[in-house]
């Protein structure tokens, strides 16, 4: 992948050339690419500039920010699991396939999930099965049944795999009663009953099947099948401190008044092209931040109430707001090969803008992140900042440190103003009517 300017730039080999000429012809690649599920694709006339042993370039739009599948809540990977196998599904009424499911192919407009991976899609070849039934379960339909049915979060397990759960790591973790549960007993426990005869092996079970006389018709109805499985599925988020935060917080009706007038005064100073809401929650200071940004990344580590957020969006079909989950004492590391194949949460693009609200308290108290590292990681962003501190009176903070032996003395407004002042200039400040929170807009020092 080469970037240029707004495109992204991929190189084909000639096999590759020739599916995406395929693909470009038929009926539905139109159709998706006008109704933005598929990337915006073109082939470009550039002969003299090709990669050695490359046939063709393509270019694709750029998307705002890339994010993986182990920082999206369950409603959005279920969402991109079921647009990929609708695309599968169209292109099979037209002489194609796709080569892989793997869920690192769709990326996000907001609430909307867009598949970006147009190399995938291939001519299909008569009398073979889908090749991407297997990573589609191991990326998709694992996790999601975990979650499911068992309450297991598929985070920490597709961050820690590549390849995603295994169909035995997936039996193991449901009981002899979820066997009776839609899907389980035909794509994990026979799946998994399968790789156990095999012994490991590596049969050649495209050639069996296509000897079998395998047909088209099997992959478009186990498709379809999959297809209602994962729509079917559903996970409620247990209620919680977040999941509850917008009714059971602290703040007064006049406080969060204010608290959204400062971050409506701070957003409309200046038209920021990517903002992020750190500890975004319900997302209504996302929401004001928005309106002056060309994107928003809203983050937040409980999974509820991101959920939650994520259903908001799609209902208001939001494209310019991107709800991840994330913990950020423990942030998305780079992964991958020579750790390049997946970048770190700064990595992925810097804001202008970071909203910090209701946090520090977490991070520091909670977290055990000291509050000059917290400040000092703020002013490796470069941006500009509004931040919230509540102070020890505040009875969040109060509960928190009952909770934590040694009390955790640095933690007070002068040494926090200290350490802001040092990486920041502070350009307004202005407390809570509640007399406990402190807002700070502040921007970098040079």
């Amino acid at each position: 992948m080469l970037y240029e300017g707004e495109d992204v730039r991929r190189a084909l080999s000639p096999t590759g050339l020739a599916d995406w000429r395929a693909l470009a012809a038929t009926d539905f690649f139109a159709r998706a690419s006008e109704a933005g599920s598929v990337v915006a694709t073109r082939e470009l006339d550039a002969p003299g500039s090709l990669p050695e042993g490359a046939a063709g370039l393509l270019a694709h739009e750029r998307i705002p920010f890339v994010s993986y599948p182990y920082e999206w809540p369950f409603g959005m990977l279920r969402d991109a699991a079921a647009l990929q196998l609708g695309l599968l599904l169209e292109a099979l009424e037209e002489g194609l396939t796709l080569k892989d499911a793997s869920p690192y192919n769709v990326q996000w407009r907001g609430a909307r999930p867009l598949f970006v991976d147009v190399g995938s899609f291939e001519r299909l070849r008569e009398g073979e099965p889908w090749a991407g039934y297997r990573q589609f379960c191991m990326l998709y339909l694992y996790p999601l049944l975990l979650q499911a049915y068992r309450q297991v979060p598929f985070h920490p397990w597709l961050r820690g795999s590549l390849d995603g759960i295994t169909p035995e790591q997936c039996r193991n973790l449901l009981s002899r009663g979820d066997l009776l549960r839609p899907g389980v007993l035909s794509h994990v426990a026979l799946h998994a009953r399968l790789d156990a005869s095999n012994g490991g092996s590596r049969r050649d079970v495209r050639a069996e099947l296509r000897d079998a006389g395998f047909a088209k018709g099997l992959i478009e109805a186990n498709a379809r099948r999959l297809l209602k499985l994962v729509r079917g599925l559903d996970w409620s988020p247990a209620p919680s401190t977040w999941t509850e935060y917008g009714a059971t917080n602290s703040y007064s009706e006049q406080d969060s008044d204010q608290k959204a007038d400062f971050v409506r005064a701070a957003s409309e100073s200046a038209s920021w092209g990517l903002t992020w809401d750190l500890g975004a929650n319900d997302g209504r200071y996302s929401r004001i931040a928005a309106a002056h940004s060309r994107y928003l990344v809203a983050i937040d580590g409980d999974h509820g109430a991101v959920e939650q957020l994520y259903r908001a969006l799609g209902d208001e079909r939001h494209e310019s707001i991107l709800a991840l989950t994330l913990d950020l004492t423990d942030p998305s590391p780079n992964l991958g090969w020579r750790g390049l194949e997946r970048k770190g949460l700064a990595e992925r693009g810097l804001p202008d803008l970071v909203l910090c609200l209701a946090l520090v308290h977490h991070v520091a108290i909670a977290g055990n992140v000291p509050l000059a590292e917290w400040i000092g990681w703020l002013r490796t962003l470069e941006a500009q900042l509004v931040i919230e501190f509540p102070t020890r009176e505040d009875t969040m903070v109060e509960r928190l440190l009952e909770a934590k032996a040694g009390g955790h003395p640095d933690y007070d407004r002068g040494c926090f103003e200290a350490l802001l002042s040092e990486a920041f200039v502070i350009e307004r400040t202005e407390m809570l009517g509640s007399g406990t929170r402190v807002l700070y807009l502040a921007r970098p020092r040079e």
